[in-house]
């Protein structure tokens, strides 16, 4: 079946009362959002090999605001970050990032305006081994990026306890430090949106408890935009709102979530 009919239909509806109909209206007072999807499909494989990872998914982003999104293994999850990163291309609809449409853009582009405007955070820290901590901090102007400014990075050495780690290698460094890096350095040069997938995975509770919570400062001091990955109810606790997906499809979604509450939609959309 070829990808211009391939079915794109969740196989279960949204939970009752938990999703806007998709004919309401938007709210007037409700500000544009920084980042949002129309109709975005993924489409893995051909043929009878097709795999749907994302079925015409509409999500918005607000900026200074901080979202979790979360749902079953396989739900699509990764690949909705990645494509609203620019880090893989949607088989289908639209992704605009501060007025933007990745789509449009050419891969030379598409690379600045993810080098510039866009900040990452991954399990694995993604650190360069033969950096120093402060080298790869500061990667994006390495790269050929904005100039990162000295007392902002300062400031953000200090408050991630990194000052007195600035010289020594990610070897040289414990998970929960070499993670503190990875957050300072996706802030480093003040991107309008924070990716981050699965952060806190490889870490104890007491680390990832602390990279959140550097995360949410973000958000509230300096007005950042966190898109977060997890499969972890405590770490979506931190966020302002959950978006679940199942099957490709986005389901339901939660404001002001604590952890029982999306333990509960959790177990709703496993079981």
């Amino acid at each position: 079946m070829g990808l211009g009919i391939y079915p794109c239909q969740p196989k279960w509806g949204p939970m009752a009362g938990s999703l806007e109909p998709r004919s309401a209206p938007v709210q007037a007072l409700r500000p544009a959002p920084i980042a949002y999807t129309v109709g975005l499909r993924k489409v893995y494989g051909e043929g009878e090999s097709q795999v749907l990872a994302l079925c015409n998914v509409d999500i918005q982003l607000q900026a200074a605001e901080f979202t979790a999104i979360m749902g079953p293994s396989g739900s699509g999850k990764s690949t909705l970050l990645q494509c609203m990163a620019g880090l893989d291309h949607p088989t289908g609809g639209q992704v605009v990032v501060e007025g933007v449409d990745l789509g449009r853009l050419s891969p030379g582009r598409l690379t600045d305006l993810r080098r510039d405007r866009l900040g990452f955070v991954f399990q694995s820290f993604n650190l360069i081994p033969q950096l120093t901590a402060l080298e790869n901090l500061t990667l994006s102007e390495r790269l050929g990026g904005a100039r990162v400014d000295p007392a902002w990075l300062s400031h953000l050495t200090t408050a991630f306890g990194l000052t007195d780690r600035l010289h020594h290698r990610p070897a040289q460094l414990s998970g929960g430090q070499q993670q503190r890096v990875a957050v300072a350095r996706a802030l480093a040069h003040r991107p309008a949106i924070v990716f981050a997938d699965e952060p806190t995975g490889n870490l104890d509770s007491r680390t990832g408890a602390e990279v959140l919570r550097l995360l949410r400062n973000a958000v509230a001091q300096t007005g950042q935009t966190v898109a977060m990955v997890t499969h972890d109810p405590v770490a979506a606790a931190y966020a302002h709102r959950v978006v679940f997906l199942r099957d490709g499809a986005v389901v339901a979604h939660l404001a002001s979530p604590t952890a029982e509450a999306v333990l509960q939609r959790l177990a709703i959309l496993e079981g």
